[in-house]
């Protein structure tokens, strides 16, 4: 079967009582069986199809016709140079150009997008500037982002099925307001679940950024063999995502990740290690007017052998160190990525965590930085994008009188 939505696509609703198994249960069991086969090893056979998975090849031949109305799938050739001779047989692969996804991440300065097909891929990417703008002409630049994405990319709007949105904050599973917006003050306690799907007219997804993050590096980052991992985003502030048994898990008020709050106020300036809190410690080693105004001219001080910038290196390892500590004890992942503006400076800063962190917790996680730098956000929107957009189709199939051309 198809993975699950890794959370709600808008405010969370009680569950219901599970449905009675039936005869309708088990072919859309079978319906996305069969196409977790096609899109894994296409392409394929009926035949294969059948041996596979145990179906018989009449029920098989059923599905894929159902596959083949949704537009889900399309008969293809197969290569018999490369895979033998075909005696005839039809073949079976995925149809990505099915629909199209919206990804999203909006930070402080920048708001970026990217449309994307079924299969993930890219078709179309742009970004803006939305630095200073209030809450609802972000919702404009978005809608406005996502119109020049689909004309850029020859795509009519309503061909976009899902839009995924990464945003600073925690998002309320109850009513999709936006908390602790401490990047975007003017997103703090918006209704922006409601505003950003009325604005870009489809179903949406909205999610903190930093948990995103951690899902693009599932998808297509160091997570990928890791059951359970951390991702810490260090930079203008400091979030987590964490994926545990192969799932990202929010917490019981989607506020997981939130470590700012582990700290009291009366100790979160000497243990933040977030872009402000490095810069105040920096300005107290070096002489009076002469501190770095900036990160990037601290970690480049130290790449020239500065000893006060090294010094603050050495503290901010420290700070990132204690930061990562607690999750380590608490949840024990295998695995702990660093990213954000300060997180990526790999040369400098991952031996020195590494080390500070094995002085600190039993059995430290395996340290790496980001393979994806920037583009974390956007691939993690996109893998859930999708995986919602397929769901929706497919659960359509089988929805009372509801069938889908």
């Amino acid at each position: 079967m198809l993975a699950t939505p890794s959370g709600p696509s808008g405010p969370a609703v009680p569950s219901g009582p599970s449905r009675p198994a039936t005869s309708a249960t088990l072919r859309e069991i079978n319906l996305r069986t069969v196409f977790d086969m096609i899109r894994a090893q296409a392409p394929i056979s009926r035949a294969e199809v059948a041996r596979q998975t145990g179906i018989s090849k009449p029920t098989v031949s059923a599905l894929l016709q159902d596959l083949l109305d949704l537009g889900l799938v399309t008969e293809t050739d197969r290569d018999a140079q490369n895979h033998g001779p075909t005696y005839g047989a039809l073949f079976f692969a995925p149809r990505p150009e099915a629909a199209h996804v919206l990804a999203l991440d909006v930070g402080a300065r920048r708001l970026r997008g990217a449309v994307a097909d079924l299969e993930g891929r890219q078709i179309a990417r742009e970004d803006v500037d939305v630095a200073g703008l209030d809450a609802p002409r972000i919702v404009e630049a978005a809608a406005a982002l996502a119109q020049g994405l689909c004309e850029g990319a020859s795509l009519p709007a309503d061909r976009i099925q899902h839009a995924a949105i990464g945003v600073p904050g925690v998002v309320d599973l109850r009513d999709g307001r936006i908390w602790q917006a401490l990047n975007i003050p003017a997103l703090d306690g918006f209704p922006a679940y409601e505003q950003f799907g009325a604005a870009l007219g489809c179903p949406v997804t909205l999610e903190n950024d930093i948990h995103l993050a951690a899902l693009g590096e599932q998808r297509a980052g160091r997570g990928r063999d890791a059951a359970s991992f951390c991702f810490l985003s260090v930079g203008t502030g400091v979030g987590a995502g964490l994926v545990l048994r192969g799932e990202l898990h929010r917490g019981f008020a989607g506020a997981a990740g939130e470590l700012d709050n582990v700290f009291g106020e009366d100790e979160i300036d000497r243990k933040d290690p977030c872009a402000e809190a490095l810069l105040r410690c920096a300005a107290t080693l070096f002489p009076s007017g002469s501190a770095p105004a900036s990160t990037e001219e601290l970690f480049a001080l130290a790449r020239e052998g500065d000893p006060a910038a090294l010094t603050a290196v050495d503290e901010e390892a420290r700070r990132i160190a204690g930061y990562l500590a607690p999750v380590a004890a608490v949840v024990d992942v295998e695995l702990a990525v660093l990213g954000g503006g300060i997180g990526l400076n790999e040369d400098l800063l991952l031996d020195r965590v590494a080390d500070r962190l094995a002085s600190q917790v039993p059995y430290p996680p395996r340290l790496e930085v980001s393979a994806l730098g920037e583009a974390a956000v956007l691939t993690g929107a996109i893998a859930v994008a999708t995986r919602e957009a397929l769901e929706q189709i497919l659960a359509a199939r089988f929805t009372a009188g509801h069938r889908r051309p």
